[in-house]
């Protein structure tokens, strides 16, 4: 299976913010959508940046509580690793694993955002496709093929 189909199951919405939102702001934003990473664009379709929950406690146990006020544009990962719809799941996997992230932005051929995976997105995958393999061969060794 690859990006686009796992997109294509799960949704390509991706929520982005400014880089000008504050730190406060995003977390509010990310417990109100229920997200654990935004991706900072101006214009919805370029890259800028990536902040994810974990990046930000960092931060906060790092800076201090006076971070909060402070634009994304001072506390994000500025060089984001991404994907492009026809990569592997499990090639995307295993960069997760290697690269320790657990959220990758999805890029199509004419370089602008089109989803995001996160490492529960491709589990889950990986997960789904152990199910069917374990259904199938039942199926196969009791003869209802």
């Amino acid at each position: 299976m690859n990006i686009d189909m796992l997109l294509g199951h799960k949704g390509r919405a991706v929520l982005t913010v400014s880089a000008r939102t504050t730190v406060i702001e995003a977390i509010h934003t990310m417990r109100n959508e229920r997200v654990s990473a935004l991706v900072i664009s101006e214009d919805g379709a370029a890259i800028d940046g990536i902040v994810s929950d974990r990046g930000l406690m960092n931060t906060l146990a790092d800076q201090g509580t006076a971070v909060l006020e402070r634009p994304l544009g001072d506390v994000m990962t500025r060089e984001v690793f991404t994907c492009s719809p026809g990569d592997s799941v499990g090639a995307i996997m295993a960069a997760m694993t290697d690269r320790r992230i657990r959220h990758i932005p999805v890029v199509g051929e004419d370089g602008r955002l089109c989803g995001i995976v996160s490492i529960g997105d491709v589990v889950k995958n990986h997960l789904d496709e152990i199910q069917r393999e374990a259904s199938e061969l039942r199926e196969y060794i009791s003869g209802n093929n």
